[in-house]
């Protein structure tokens, strides 16, 4: 295979641990989108991360957020798709422009909320969509299962509408996602059917796994759309390229500031780092669910079970999944259920990754407070990211260039917004119309056997 990138399972050393039988293999990319989660329940991992030459990363300076794509998605699959093809599938995904605002000094908002669904997943989603398109076996179904904790589904769901081949099943909390958020899930339609689970994402989050580790569910032939799959994490590594080179100057560092859940986004940052971007420090705000600020400062980690419900409800996460690739890159191993097996580098962590934990009241303030110095409206992600931010340069010092990501549209919290502004945050176009929409889920408890009962009665495996 020459140089080609293949992908191993982060559980490939757990040789004595009951009831994991450990993948010692390494397969294609084709491979780790299609099949998500690898066979022992781990996640795939790059057995080589490519390096861009810092010249290559500034050369994309005033060039559309495509061409950072390209040069990104490039460098990992180079030997695994036609050039041609690969620039067709990224300039369809990305038609929209992301904007990078000014908020004070050179400290900005990365707005990764102008997509289709005014959500950051919007980015992962559509390059995951017709990647899977492009390479999925033609005479066989795909079934994609995902759980969401906000954006995920609708940016999924959105983004899988008419591909041909592939259908789609989102899992989302019942009580724990916006009502706008669940007008979104539950209107899509045609081969995307949302499912409401009477529980937490975590539940959400542990009927998907079960169903991917699940040999008599094998011939349906599930995918995941979930960041569990490195397919999502690839592209969520290109805006960390593209805002470093529209705002950097000559060979200076960047922070980034990345509201965190289940870690995807944040590890799109670590994975920039490794291939040659200059990260200073990447900050790691969780909401209230604190389990990584606290592994940080204890050395010590333990899951939030149940997961907190806080008002940054895409961030509800209580044992993140891409954790497990996080303690792989530092050598480390955490399986699903929030064991840890070997305990990673924490000094080397430490030094690379900064992590607080910001209260809802915490989240508030600085919604607040950011508009009425800046004129500047987040909503709770957003907010936790740039009051993550401040928390690192109060703690330690000025830095000159530093980026926080806005990852969904203030037009998605209405009634928060409302609240704490007393303004009505515009409606993008993406969203106008969402209102009148039709459409209802299936509500399901949060049980596997009844959720395996609903697979095999529903889902189709046949072209």
């Amino acid at each position: 295979m020459g140089n080609r990138i293949l992908y191993y399972s982060t559980n490939r050393n757990l040789d004595t641990i009951h009831g994991i039988v450990p993948f010692k293999g390494k397969v294609t990319f084709r491979e780790a989108l299609l099949q998500g989660q690898a066979p022992d329940e781990g996640l795939y991992m790059p057995d080589r991360i490519p390096r861009i030459p810092y010249e290559g990363i500034v050369s994309l300076k005033d060039k559309p957020y495509a061409e950072a794509a390209l040069l990104v998605t490039r460098a990992f699959l180079g030997d695994e798709i036609d050039a041609v093809i690969l620039r067709t599938i990224i300039e369809d995904s990305y038609p929209f422009t992301v904007p990078l605002q000014k908020v004070f000094d050179r400290k900005y908002i990365m707005r990764l909320d102008q997509g289709p669904t005014a959500s950051f997943k919007d980015f992962a989603a559509r390059m995951m969509a017709r990647l899977m398109g492009h390479f999925r076996n033609k005479d066989t179904r795909l079934n994609v299962l995902v759980a969401t904790s906000g954006d995920t589904g609708s940016a999924v769901g959105e983004a899988f509408k008419g591909i041909e081949g592939i259908d789609v099943n989102i899992l989302y909390p019942r009580d724990e996602v916006s009502e706008r958020q669940k007008k979104q899930l539950d209107t899509i339609g045609d081969n995307v059917r949302s499912l409401s689970i009477d529980g937490k994402f975590d539940d959400c989050q542990d009927l998907v796994k079960q169903a991917f580790s699940d040999p008599s569910l094998e011939y349906l032939n599930f995918t995941s759309a979930n960041s569990i799959n490195f397919g999502r994490i690839l592209p969520q590594t290109v805006y960390y390229f593209y805002a470093y080179a529209q705002l950097c100057r000559k060979e200076e560092s960047i922070v980034a500031s990345v509201p965190s859940g289940n870690f995807g986004n944040a590890l799109g940052c670590e994975y920039a780092r490794r291939m040659g971007l200059p990260v200073q420090r990447l900050v790691m705000p969780t909401n209230e669910n604190d389990e990584f600020p606290r592994f940080l400062k204890e050395g010590a980690y333990e899951k939030v079970s149940p997961s907190l419900a806080c008002l940054s409800n895409a961030m509800n996460v209580g044992h993140p999944s891409n954790l497990a690739r996080f303690f792989d890159l530092y050598g480390g191993s955490v399986d699903r259920t929030g064991k840890v097996h070997v305990y990673p580098d924490i000094e080397t962590i430490r030094k690379n990754i900064y992590s607080v934990s910001i209260s809802d009241k915490e989240t508030k303030e600085c919604i607040k407070k950011t508009y009425e110095q800046y004129g500047v409206i987040l909503e709770p992600h957003g907010a936790v990211g740039w009051r993550g931010l401040e928390a690192y340069l109060e703690q330690y010092g000025d830095f000159p260039l530093c980026v926080s990501l806005e990852t969904a549209h203030p037009a998605k919290f209405p009634n928060e917004i409302m609240e704490l502004l007393d303004i009505t945050p515009e409606v993008p176009d993406s969203m106008k119309g969402i209102d009148e929409r039709k459409g209802k889920s299936l509500e399901l408890p949060a049980d596997y056997r009844i959720f395996k009962e609903y697979l095999t009665g529903n889902l189709k495996s046949g072209a």
